[in-house]
């Protein structure tokens, strides 16, 4: 039997019934520990053993005071402008720091000891979500349960489905369902940069419309579209034009992803099934569409193992990267983006394990993602190929978006460790800043026809 999906419930009643019918998909004590030992959103409230990473604080929601933040479409300040790092891995001090580093890490700095670098800096766990989410997630932590499988999750829409996660089914479904901006209206550049320093520009247009925060959705349950979303390129000259439209769902095996294509010589759109997993995206083929966010899509292909929580040094607090004053000539260098423009901190993470099934095919054999514990962003993945070798390590950088007062996805690098080039996507340096949550985007606009216009 299901609880129904009722937001107006208050948390002590949704306890109470669960506690006298036995429906709880966790233990009710577990449950209360939520905004106590953990924090409403399943992080470990408390500061771990030596400190360096502190205990939440939470004390800003929206803009840190004394920040200066002109609103929808300008570049949030660096409130931590000022610090300096604590110290700075190489590959000639590893050694000494090496149980806080991911596997890609490592392999990072063994292949370019000369030019990639790991500066680590004052941990912070200044930001907050708002107090609804809180609310729901307390709810989810109730109610939540996955479906056909791990294909889809029934869950109130705007909090986390599983704050205290069980498999890695249920966190897998956290990190593909974290709080996301509302609407994401952003051009990005993107570089491949070669061993010799060389690079090759692109350029996409993204218009990313998310079905779970907006206020219409906020404690609803989680049916039908889960976002829409466009992307168009720019450039280069020879494929501009080209644009996809895919509508994202709940539950992928009842709504599998549904995508169309526009190409602008045949000026034809096409639907495209199959769409997704281990295809192509971007310049040179160095990233798969799965990998944005660094796993997106469907779970099919790949069974899900809930690790651990680990202490690692993570891309966090990423506003420097993001700045308008950073060049490209500057921060795309041979082997790696210029480790002087990156900021690492100590944080807890979860470990999420994904093994290929047999049967199935995809270009990883094995994933291995990092999941902030704040923010359920996954911030590193390790992806290995049909050997078992460490073929391709990536990161994204994530910096807290003082107008949608939520984490977003800022730059993110994919290196390809064979071939010695990397990626770096969601550049906005020598543009304009993405748009985050403003009132363009709408769901009518997600047609063919629309498709066919925007590529033109």
């Amino acid at each position: 039997m299901n609880i129904p999906f009722r937001s107006s419930l208050p948390l002590a009643a949704l306890l109470m019934l669960v506690a006298q019918t036995g429906w709880a998909r966790i233990d009710t004590t577990d449950a209360q520990k939520l905004g106590k030992e953990l924090t409403c959103f399943g992080a470990e409230q408390a500061a771990n053993a030596d400190g360096s990473i502190p205990a939440f604080a939470g004390q800003w929601l929206g803009t840190p005071p004394g920040v200066k933040f002109a609103g929808l479409g300008a570049r949030h300040p660096d409130p931590y402008a000022d610090e300096k790092p604590l110290y700075t891995i190489t590959a000639q001090n590893m050694a000494q720091y090496e149980q806080r580093l991911s596997d890609g890490q490592k392999a990072l700095l063994r292949k370019y000891p000369q030019t990639f670098a790991i500066p680590v800096y004052p941990s912070h766990r200044d930001f907050r979500l708002d107090d609804v989410r809180c609310d729901i997630t307390r709810k989810n932590a109730l109610v939540a349960e996955l479906e056909d499988g791990n294909m889809g999750v029934k869950a109130l829409k705007g909090g986390t489905p599983f704050p205290i996660p069980r498999n890695g089914d249920e966190l897998l479904r956290n990190m593909l369902l974290p709080a996301y901006v509302l609407e994401e209206d952003a051009v990005y550049d993107q570089a491949v940069v070669y061993p010799d320093g060389k690079a090759a520009w692109g350029q996409m247009r993204y218009e990313i419309l998310d079905k779970t925060g907006g206020p219409e959705d906020l404690g609803q349950p989680t049916t039908g579209v889960f976002a829409y979303s466009r992307a168009t390129v720019l450039k280069p000259e020879r494929q501009k034009g080209e644009a996809s439209m895919t509508y994202t769902y709940f539950n992928e095996l009842t709504n599998p992803q549904t995508s169309w294509q526009y190409n602008p010589g045949a000026r034809r759109v096409r639907q495209s099934p199959g769409f997704g997993f281990d295809m192509p995206l971007g310049v040179g083929g160095f990233r798969t569409i799965d990998d944005d966010r660094l796993f997106n899509g469907s779970p099919e292909r790949y069974d899900w193992k809930l690790v651990g929580k680990r202490e690692l040094y993570i891309p966090y607090n990423g506003y420097r990267l993001e700045g308008a004053d950073v060049k490209y000539a500057d921060l795309l260098k041979a082997g790696s983006i210029d480790p002087r423009f990156m900021r690492y901190e100590p944080h807890r993470v979860w470990v999420l394990e994904a093994t290929l099934k047999e049967g199935y095919r995809h270009r990883y054999a094995k994933r291995v993602l990092y999941i902030e514990e704040d923010s359920w962003q996954a911030v590193m993945a390790d992806n290995y190929d049909a050997r078992g070798q460490l073929w391709r390590t990536n990161f994204m950088n994530t910096f807290y978006a003082y107008d949608a007062r939520v984490f977003h996805a800022g730059v993110t690098v994919y290196h390809d460790l064979m071939s010695g080039a990397y990626l770096a996507d969601r550049l906005t340096n020598e543009g304009a800043a993405p748009k985050l949550n403003g009132d363009r985007l709408k769901p009518f606009m997600y047609t063919t026809d629309m498709l066919r216009q925007a590529g033109r």
